[in-house]
């Protein structure tokens, strides 16, 4: 009998293992909701500087995106995405930026060799940023989720995606940003 009750409690442990993982996953900040404002330390092609959401959002949509750590497999790959799809993003009007809890002092060189210099990534080395967004990694609340969203100007969240794969991220961005640029043809 004894083997059958810890069989049991494994099982039980396990599915309260997985529903925190799914109810920590879909935490994140939904369409309507308003996007927090941020200001921090940024890089672009190796070269440190203020990056400031409002004022981005003065230029256009905004898509931010969330990752674990630079120089890691999946987050080469979605830098890499990402910075093949700039331009696309830049014909609608929008901007890209990627935020980790890594220093400035990595993103610095990551900027140029995974993100190619086309587009900046953010230090949130306090986890502040990530918190606020609800992009938490499940069990390592400093760390990043992998999590994109797209602004729109008026700081409105229009798209959230989250999954662990760096595969559709900017598939689905650039395809929530081609949306709304469709419905605001003068913006």
């Amino acid at each position: 009998m004894k083997p059958r009750y810890f069989a049991a409690g494994a099982a039980a442990l396990v599915c309260a293992g997985l529903a925190f993982f799914t109810v920590s996953a879909q935490a994140t900040l939904k369409p309507g909701d308003s996007a927090p404002d941020f200001t921090t330390q940024a890089s672009l092609g190796g070269k440190t500087y203020t990056y400031s959401l409002a004022s981005e959002l003065k230029k256009g949509p905004v898509v931010l995106y969330f990752y674990p750590a630079a120089f890691t497999k999946g987050c080469t790959i979605e830098a890499h995405d990402f910075a093949e799809a700039v331009d696309q993003y830049k014909q609608y009007g929008a901007t890209v930026i990627g935020v980790s809890h890594d220093n400035i002092g990595t993103l610095t060189k990551f900027s140029v060799s995974e993100c190619r210099s086309k587009f900046p990534v953010a230090a949130d080395e306090d986890s502040k940023i990530i918190k606020s967004y609800d992009a938490s990694m499940p069990m390592h609340e400093s760390m990043a989720n992998r999590v994109s969203y797209v602004i729109a100007p008026d700081g409105k969240i229009i798209y959230e995606y989250t999954s662990l794969s760096p595969d559709k991220h900017v598939e689905n961005t650039l395809r929530a940003v081609k949306e709304w640029a469709a419905q605001h043809p003068q913006q």
